[in-house]
């Protein structure tokens, strides 16, 4: 049974070819079908690399070409609205909506199960509040910077030109500069399709210090001050991990490094680009601070911050008591959660590596806020942020602000498709091929990033009046409920455990995570003490 398809095309090919006496047309189209299916099959049935094609020639093809396209069979007509992989049909819809200017209402209610263990909301009010405008502001930059940054609530997270295409980071830019927020680089720095519209930058500088390095890789500090001299860089944010695969590092093979990105990251076109895991400038908490406060020097008193994902506890403990001990802090801190996104990691890193944004959030704020030292350093929230609820969530949860990427991809024209690290991205979104990405068209891609942005910044107006408050900072654990089991609802306020300001320094604490950690970590070493 298993090799009828190869012995039916082998005697087709006679048919064939008998046939084409009388239909000559018909009789050579079915002898050259058959012909091309049977030397398949034959090809299979002789070839040794796998053994289910040797046991079942073409036949077994269909398993491949299935295979294939199962996400994509999944994604469109299998999976249900909300199955989250990684993001819902739901949400990837509300951003569509959003970036076309369509109207996100739902009739006839909702579709999810309120009594679902899991399941959160946020409280309302029966005083709303009524505000002028959704243009919220943050003033980012702590008592040692001269040139603060205004920043919108909501901005675009870190994403490189080079994992991105020029279209798409054109797009990107081009739109914060029309709404009003910032575009953060990416550890790939800034690249020419950055500057073309002009929009608001965070500069990112990773392991690899692009875009302010030496030929050998190390830091420059001239070419990061006149780089960090340009009045569209605003903030410069020090990558020390990220979501998706924290402590990893990266390399874009030579054969990807083009002109125009050999130009932004500052290496030669065609050589291999590695991003190391740590950096090469500091090795200890207060090295950290030190480099923290000379970035600041250099770039005239800009805003200076680092990004993590949160790992081992008491590595972010001794950074903290650093930041008490020296004196030098950051003025904000971007908590990346390990839902985040990238163009490539491994499974195991994407799947079980560093905290997810609710727990390395929470302790964040809570250590800056038993150093004392909250109302010093901004948090900004990033990981798997679609809707103004999920920037609802974070802002009761401690944060001042909230980083999106992947939404703001959705904007450009991403539909999910998965495929960010083969070059091959349908949309022309994730790919360096100008034959894809020619057809992302600028012109119109920008306007929808502006939408999703504004129309999202309504969406969170509309909340923070319903809860009765005046700015999304002014969210508290007590406004996110979460049903804990089947009969039970508890805040974040009762069902977490909170510091109170300056509690660290009294010595007296009962969180678990501190009394374990804390006395144990150190401003020289971000080792384990013993």
């Amino acid at each position: 049974m298993r090799y009828i398809p190869l012995i039916i095309s082998l005697l087709l090919v006679p048919v064939g070819l008998a046939l084409a006496f009388w239909l000559p047309f018909w009789g050579g189209v079915l002898a050259g079908l058959a012909g091309i299916v049977a030397l398949i099959g034959l090809s299979d049935f002789f070839q040794t690399r796998r053994a289910v094609l040797k046991n079942y020639p073409i036949s077994a093809r269909l398993r491949f070409l299935f295979e294939h396209f199962r996400p994509e069979i999944r994604q469109y007509f299998l999976e249900s609205d909300h199955d989250e992989t990684p993001y819902s049909r739901e949400q990837r819809a509300l951003v569509y909506r959003r970036a076309k200017g369509i109207e996100g209402l739902r009739p006839f209610g909702t579709l999810r199960n309120v009594n679902a263990v899991g399941h959160e909301w946020i409280n309302h009010s029966m005083a709303p509040t009524h505000l002028d405008s959704h243009d919220f502001r943050v003033r980012i930059g702590g008592p040692d910077c001269t040139q603060p940054y205004d920043a919108s609530p909501l901005n675009i997270s870190g994403m490189s030109y080079g994992a991105l295409s020029p279209n798409a980071i054109e797009a990107l830019n081009w739109g914060a500069k029309i709404g009003g927020f910032a575009h953060t680089t990416g550890e790939g720095s800034i690249s020419r399709f950055h500057r073309k519209h002009g929009g608001d930058l965070v500069w990112q500088i990773g392991s690899g210090y692009f875009g302010c390095r030496t030929p050998e890789g190390a830091f420059d500090p001239e070419r990061f001050a006149q780089t960090a001299a340009d009045d569209q860089v605003r903030m410069i944010e020090i990558k020390l991990s990220q979501g998706a695969k924290p402590g990893h590092g990266g390399i874009l093979l030579g054969a990807k490094v083009t002109e125009a990105i050999a130009e932004a990251r500052g290496v030669p076109v065609g050589q291999d680009c590695i991003s190391p895991p740590g950096h090469s400038e500091f090795s200890s908490p207060e090295g950290l601070c030190r480099f923290i406060a000379r970035l600041r020097e250099l770039s005239g008193g800009k805003p200076v911050g680092i990004k993590l994902c949160v790992g081992h506890p008491w590595e972010f403990f001794a950074i903290a008591k650093a930041f008490h001990e020296t004196g030098v802090t950051p003025d904000f801190i971007t908590v990346d959660g390990s839902e985040g996104g990238t163009g490539a990691a491994p499974a195991e890193f994407a799947d079980h590596k560093g905290a997810p944004i609710r727990e390395g959030l929470m302790l964040v704020h809570n250590t800056l806020v038993g150093m004392g030292l909250r109302e010093r350093v901004h948090l900004i929230a990033s990981g798997k942020l679609i809707s103004a609820f999920d920037l609802c969530r974070m802002f009761a949860l401690g944060a001042d602000g909230c980083n999106v990427a992947r939404g703001f991809m959705f904007a450009v024209g991403c539909i999910q498709a998965q495929v960010c690290h083969s070059g091959k991205c349908p949309t022309g979104v994730t790919t360096q091929d100008p034959g894809r990405y020619r057809a992302l068209a600028v012109t119109d891609k920008y306007q929808r990033v502006a939408n999703f942005h504004r129309n999202t910044m309504i969406a969170l107006k509309e909340a923070v009046e319903s809860s009765g408050l005046k700015t999304p900072q002014d969210f508290t654990p007590h406004h996110l409920m979460i049903r804990v089991n089947s009969r039970e609802v508890r805040s974040a306020a009762s069902q977490y455990l909170w510091l109170e300001p300056g509690e660290l320094l009294s010595g007296k604490v009962e969180h678990p995570a501190f009394a374990k950690y804390w006395d144990r970590a150190r401003i020289d070493s971000f080792d384990f003490a013993s």
